[in-house]
């Protein structure tokens, strides 16, 4: 993905490629490309370590690169966490695509000449506009407010058969999901000039059966990699004069972010390993 020509990557998180392409009413050229991983992880691993991106500025709702830093050879020109302080949204335990789209224009202003990866926390779970529980309740153990049924996620917990929701309401609440965040991609895409692509980390089952072994999986297992979970959408938009990209460094290294506080969001966003 990264070695492919744009000047902005929208990505968004755990979206599957046949549910963009039926609730995606943005206008432009829609194919596919097939994810270097199934979990967010394995794909920053595979897009970011080891790379001179040092052209590219990475907006992000998902903590899961500063979680990793330490571990990977990350060259990037500057790392915007907008899942930290004011960017958290308390009540629904994630960051709002709305959040996320003013994140990424100030960016863009900010940053005229550098290639934009925009990482959208949504349609992964939390559903922000639902009026459920059952994706919501890990923030009841962060803030020690309840016990909530366990520390599994939503999709572990439909696994195990411990989440009474049906396969279709779960579809149907995750395709909402998608079609809220596209509200505000479409925003940001409408106000930013070059050549923009959105696209996705990785997929997600819903209860299709999964290979070698066929099972009804939920969610995005590492080290599975059928089309649910590898085959994202790849639509490209233009608008406008392409920017003029270049490289340099940073005049110092990025601050190191208390692990507290990423842990805290990862248990929020449902990463309990």
């Amino acid at each position: 993905m990264f070695d492919e020509d744009w000047d902005t990557l929208v990505v968004l998180d755990a979206c599957r490629y046949d549910m963009f392409e039926s609730a995606s009413q943005l206008e432009g050229t829609l194919s596919s490309r097939i994810s270097k991983g199934s979990s967010t992880v394995e794909w920053l691993q595979a897009n970011f370590d080891g790379r001179d991106l040092r052209d590219t500025v990475y907006v992000t709702a998902n903590p899961q690169l500063e979680e990793n830093r330490d571990r990977w050879d990350i060259q990037l020109h500057e790392m915007i966490n907008v899942w930290l302080d004011e960017g958290w949204d308390d009540e629904t335990g994630t960051v709002r695509a709305e959040t996320m789209t003013e994140a990424a224009l100030e960016a863009a202003e900010k940053f005229p000449h550098k290639r934009l990866v925009v990482h959208y926390m949504q349609p992964h779970y939390p559903f922000v506009l639902a009026e459920t529980d059952f994706d919501k309740e890990h923030l009841q153990q962060i803030d020690g407010k309840g016990d909530g049924p366990s520390k599994e996620n939503v999709w572990n917990q439909k696994f195990k058969r411990e989440l009474d929701v049906s396969g279709e309401e779960l579809w149907s609440i995750y395709t909402d999901n998608l079609e809220y965040v596209l509200e505000h991609v479409e925003e940001l895409l409408d106000n930013i000039s070059g050549k923009s692509v959105v696209t996705a980390d990785h997929g997600n089952y819903v209860g299709e059966r999964a290979s070698p072994i066929p099972i009804r999986e939920w969610g995005h297992p590492r080290g599975l990699y059928d089309d649910p979970v590898v085959r994202v959408p790849w639509f490209v938009y233009l608008s406008g004069d392409r920017r003029e990209i270049t490289k340099e460094s940073r005049s110092s290294d990025m601050d190191k972010i208390q692990a507290s506080v990423v842990s805290n969001r990862l248990e929020s966003l449902g990463y309990v390993e």
